[in-house]
């Protein structure tokens, strides 16, 4: 018996390439399955088998568990119904701690009293559920390896040959012999790769759970263009050349940015290669995606431009408060400019990070005198400026009263048409608006609070009411609606507080005035 269960680890464990341990517990496993089943799944069992000679012995075993406790007649059990039911005591699986310490002493809860029992043949029935469980175990361990052989390799380029295809989603057999699957929504769309085709993919992430292939792979990210570009140009793996960014729409086009850390090297023809043959070998790999090679540029302005190209660019406005840009460019390259269905503006706009604006130049000048005209009016109504001077703060880049009040002097001194006496007059009139607004703002917070019910809440102080009203949130009624996290961000209250609070506005609902503990 013991050479028959030595046989089988050995043919198994050559076969698949697994581990002789796991395959020892795998049998171990099996033939405490099988025992467990003898006696109708009452007791509970394990089974060791000798790693030398193949030789087991099984054993029943107890589960200890804390001792039964007393409860006086007198005393009440509050449950909350929240709370599990404890499991009912099994006396054939389970031993109480005081019993257990009669026979081991050191015993503690959660370990286990055994004593021996007769063991099964290794025959048919035990064969059987060892070649189950051998099964899943082996499946297991090789999911294991896997992961651990790919662990470090997440984010990086994998490659492998076309398997089979299932309701869209590709099977590829690794050269590891390991299987990864693009899904349906990482597949190139109108790509139809064949059984036997070899394909490149980008390892996006290890999929950990039980079931479904462990490797997701994506022909879709931009990092795919990136690494197919290491790959084709030496320069990049030299560190002659860095790559800043890409956006792709998948089979279509798509916008790579580059950067020349050395003077003599030209970032741009590199990754083109002679005769265009870098890009068409990177391009071939995706379906034909026709790529855009662009020159980073540390001024986003500049960078813009270059990421715009074959469009032409008249001017650029940009605002960084919006992270915006508006982009002027001749009425008929205006099509250009924005690409089919949008994709030349989409594409520079994700490779750059900023919100682009495509305008004609007509368009664009008109933008300009509005918004400046916008801020002209604003300063001489609540300047109470004239209309030149409003007009020079305005053609300056000012747009706000802010602005005006808190800029550094020299900002405002570098405007030709002004001196030290007009600059501190707009100073003081726009600091002395400011200070007014927030003076007439407080009042009127106060004012939300008096009228409101939140002071008759609970906990609820004025201050914490005025910055309840500022979120709009005006009324009891209106507290009592919200859940915790609807306040995690509110500034001096944390989620316990905020839970409190919530709890006490709706007291009434419940007809009582106290706040019951806990989180909303």
């Amino acid at each position: 018996m013991g050479k028959e269960i030595l046989t089988v680890v050995d043919s198994v464990a050559s076969e698949r390439g697994v581990d002789p341990g796991t395959i020892f517990e795998a049998l171990e496993a099996a033939l405490a399955s099988a025992t467990r089943k003898r006696h109708g799944d009452r007791i509970d069992a394990r089974v060791a088998i000798n790693r030398t000679s193949g030789d087991y012995e099984t054993f029943r075993r107890w589960q200890v568990v804390g001792d039964d406790p007393v409860v006086e007649e007198s005393e009440e059990k509050e449950k909350e119904e929240e709370e599990e039911e404890e499991e009912p005591f099994d006396p054939e699986r389970q031993i109480r701690l005081a019993q257990a310490r009669e026979r081991a002493p050191e015993i503690e809860i959660g370990g286990f009293i055994e004593e021996p029992l007769s063991s099964i043949p290794f025959g048919r029935i035990a064969a059987q559920v060892a070649k189950q469980v051998i099964v899943q175990k082996v499946r297991e361990a090789e999911r294991i390896q896997v992961i651990e052989a790919y662990r470090d390799r997440v984010g990086q380029l994998v490659s492998g040959t076309v398997k089979r295809i299932e309701r869209g989603n590709i099977y590829v057999e690794l050269s590891s012999g390991a299987e990864a699957v693009i899904l349906r929504d990482e597949t190139i769309p109108r790509e139809v790769p064949r059984p036997g085709d070899r394909l490149r993919g980008y390892l996006r992430a290890l999929n950990t759970d039980t079931r479904g292939p462990l490797l997701l792979v994506s022909r879709i990210a931009p990092e795919l263009l990136i690494e197919l570009f290491k790959l084709e140009v030496p320069e990049i793996g030299q560190g002659l050349i860095e790559i800043k960014g890409a956006a792709r729409d998948p089979g279509q086009r798509a916008k790579i940015a580059v950067l020349s850390r050395d003077s003599r090297v030209d970032a741009v023809g590199a990754c083109v290669g002679m005769r265009g043959a870098r890009v068409q070998a990177v391009s071939n790999e995706l379906s034909g995606e026709r790529i855009d090679i662009v020159q980073w540029d540390d001024s986003p302005a500049q960078f813009v431009i270059n990421a715009m190209s074959p469009a032409e660019v008249r001017s650029i406005t940009l605002d960084e408060d919006s992270h915006s840009m508006d982009i002027a460019v001749d009425e008929n390259r205006l099509s250009q400019a924005i690409g089919r269905g949008g994709q030349n503006v989409r594409l520079a706009s994700q490779l750059t990070g900023w919100s682009l604006n495509i305008l004609t130049e007509t368009q664009a000048l008109e933008k300009k005198q509005s918004e400046l005209d916008a801020a002209r009016h604003l300063f001489v109504e609540q300047l109470n400026i004239d209309d030149e001077i409003a007009s020079l703060l305005a053609q300056a880049g000012f747009s706000s009263v802010e602005e005006v009040a808190y800029v550094p002097t020299g900002e405002l001194l570098s405007i030709p048409e002004f001196d030290e006496e007009l600059v501190e007059q707009l100073r003081g009139r726009a600091r002395d608006l400011l200070l007014t607004q927030a003076i007439a703002s407080e009042e009127k917070r106060e004012t939300a609070v008096e009228a409101s019910d939140l002071l008759s809440i609970p906990g609820m102080d004025a201050m914490l009411a005025g910055r309840l009203i500022q979120r709009g949130i005006m009324n009891r009624e209106a507290l009592a609606e919200l859940a915790v996290d609807d306040l995690e961000d509110l500034e001096g209250l944390d989620r316990e507080g905020a839970g409190r609070i919530i709890m006490a506005a709706r007291s009434h609902w419940f007809g009582t005035d106290a706040a019951e503990p806990g989180e909303a």
